[in-house]
């Protein structure tokens, strides 16, 4: 095993970053792997962020050890904050590297990755050390975004900037930010010979989804990574931050505006 390369994680850990991810749920996010867990399984959360689904996914196999790794260590305080508030005594927060996890071969028998891989310059490497830690039999489950196939209504010239700004700063960074559509094909490049391929959606539409989903958003636009890494790299001015900013406060305001995020999935067994 050898340390992957630096990636960038292009959103950061602004506070309106963190708000968005703490309303991930095992429910909202990882419904496709559901129905393979059952009490006593091991399981490794990679990329688990403020833990909401790695939480989830311990009371489902219970009294399974799961273990939420993350390689921001600040991160992790908040994982076991959580774990202990909601009584999963069966969490294990852990700083470690997808590119080189520090666990035998076979050691889980499950590994999971929420929105993970889209952030990664080598993707199928990453996958090939999740491959290699999970038992035969096992399951490698996946699910990530795909920014070219989000869809909005009504058309909005500003949101169409903002979706630019995005793969820009994705790129730049050496990611692929449409990870959702190839999933299987770098499960089938790390080696996986069985893969379930699946796909689902987030919909923002109600009153009350579509004026967070948007105000979060036009908060992440300004001040999280992203913003950060657009202006460094001259993607972006402030002034045009500002302006994408304003356009999606203005889609919250109207009556029938509609937002749809596409997720690929895999479930991949070595």
């Amino acid at each position: 095993m050898t340390a992957g390369p630096p990636d960038r994680y292009i959103h950061g850990h602004h506070d309106s970053v963190l708000a968005s991810h703490r309303t991930r749920t095992a429910a909202n996010s990882a419904a496709y792997l559901l129905p393979r867990l059952r009490p006593g399984l091991r399981l490794l959360d990679v990329g688990c962020g403020p833990g909401t689904i790695t939480v989830d996914l311990a009371a489902r196999v219970a009294p399974g050890e799961v273990v939420a790794l993350d390689r921001a260590a600040a991160i992790l305080a908040e994982v076991e904050q959580l774990a202990n508030d909601n009584g999963a005594y069966n969490v294990t927060p852990a700083v470690g590297d997808i590119y080189a996890l520090g666990f035998p071969d076979d050691a889980f028998d499950v590994v999971h990755a929420h929105q993970v891989l889209q952030h990664l310059s080598d993707p199928v490497a990453a996958l090939r050390e999740m491959r290699r830690v999970t038992r035969p039999g096992g399951v490698v489950a996946v699910r990530d975004a795909d920014y070219a196939a989000m869809t909005w209504y009504p058309p909005d010239r500003h949101l169409d900037r903002w979706r630019e700004i995005y793969h820009a700063v994705a790129r730049a960074n050496q990611a692929e930010p449409d990870a959702g559509r190839r999933l299987l094909a770098w499960a089938h490049a790390a080696g996986f010979s069985e893969v379930a391929p699946s796909a689902s959606t987030w919909v923002f539409a109600d009153d009350a989804n579509r004026r967070w989903w948007g105000e979060t958003w036009a908060e992440r636009t300004l001040r999280s990574g992203v913003a950060e890494q657009a202006m460094a790299a001259r993607i972006a001015s402030r002034a045009e931050l500002e302006a994408v900013a304003a356009g999606w406060r203005a889609w919250v305001a109207h009556p029938d505006a509609w937002f749809s995020v596409l997720h690929g999935e895999i479930l991949a067994t070595p």
